[in-house]
Formats: structure tokens, sequence, C-alpha cells
């Protein structure tokens, strides 16, 4: 039977000074999901820190890029063609500005919506067409700059609401894994 193994990658930027960030939501759920294979992150010459195991009985490989967001294609193609997975089996979790704090969305291919870490994964792994976890963290009050707000730690507020919303985003990324898109929609997408 072939390795139906999948690429989970986690968007973020390294280093303590960044960890609480909006921006690092991805990297929060790698951490989650990690801990729940008991497997610990080790550095790889892809560029990224790297787990192994399983997820809802599939071979994973976590990354969290060790580039900065703006730069992480190039660690997320590097594990892809590593491990010979297509880009089919390729999730990449990362914060949304356009979907409200604690909201999960779940989709395949699609725009990169002015997130620049998106933009690199797309040029890097030269299609749209990856699964995408989109993590929501609301948009930034008032006037402030968008490019700002990402890099701000959680609200106090948020940071209550926190572990839960990365539990859930790591919840749909397995249900994705085991049952699909369609069935993860379904069950994490909120019904208006």
């Amino acid at each position: 039977m072939a390795d139906e193994r999948w690429v989970i990658a986690g968007l973020g930027n390294p280093g303590a000074e960044y960890a609480g960030n909006r921006h690092n939501a991805g990297y929060m759920v790698a951490d989650l999901l990690a801990a729940r294979m008991g497997a610990a992150f080790k550095r790889d010459r892809s560029g990224a820190a790297v787990a192994g195991g399983r997820l809802a009985g599939v071979p994973v490989t976590l990354g969290k890029p060790r580039s900065y967001m703006n730069c992480s294609g190039g660690p997320v193609a590097a594990l892809r063609s590593f491990y010979k997975v297509p880009v089919s089996r390729v999730i990449v979790v990362h914060d949304e500005l356009d979907v409200p704090f604690g909201t999960i969305r779940l989709k395949l291919g699609g725009g990169d919506n002015g997130h620049n870490g998106l933009r690199s994964v797309t040029a890097a792994l030269a299609t749209r067409d990856y699964y995408r976890a989109r993590l929501g963290i609301g948009r930034p009050p008032g006037r402030m700059d968008p490019a700002a707000f990402v890099l701000r730690n959680f609200s106090i507020t948020e940071r209550k609401q926190l572990p839960e919303v990365i539990e859930r985003c790591a919840d749909a990324v397995e249900t994705l894994l085991g049952r699909g898109l369609a069935a993860a929609q379904n069950e994490f997408h909120p019904s208006f």
C-alpha cells in the first residue's frame, strides 16, 4: 500500500517575541497536533521544525516553517517534495483576518486574501490547490494597520477563549484528514 502521508504546515513567525501573536495561530495549532501525536518538533534541513506521527489514522508530517511568515513557502514546498506528497494532501493552517475571532473555516484552493504567508506557499507550490485551515482572528479595530494587528498578541479576552479555539481548529484538521473536506465543513463551519 502506498504511503498516504499528509503534510500539515502551521504558519507563524519563529522566536519567543512572536509566540503569542495572532499571526502565530498556525504554530499554536501545529503544537497541539504534535502533542496529540506524542511527537516533538525537531529541526530539519527543509527549513522547518518537523514532527511525525499519525492523526485520524493516517501518517502525518507536521511542519512549522522556521523562516518568517512571508517566506513560509520554501519550507512547505521542501517538506512536500521530500515526502513525495501530492499537493492534494497538503494542509496549511493559518490566521485569517476576514473571519471573526474563533471561527474556523476550511477550504481547498482560493486566493491569498492579502496573507503574505499564503502568497509565499502558493508561489512555492506553484498552485493554489492545497487545503487551508483558517483560524479567524477578526479585523483590527478602528484604522489600525492590519500588518501591525497580526503582530500583536491576542487580547486578554481572546486569550481566555484561545485554548478552546486552538482545540477546535485541531479537531477540524483531524476531521478533514479522517472524513474529508465536506464532512469537516459541515461539522465546524457555523450555520447562520
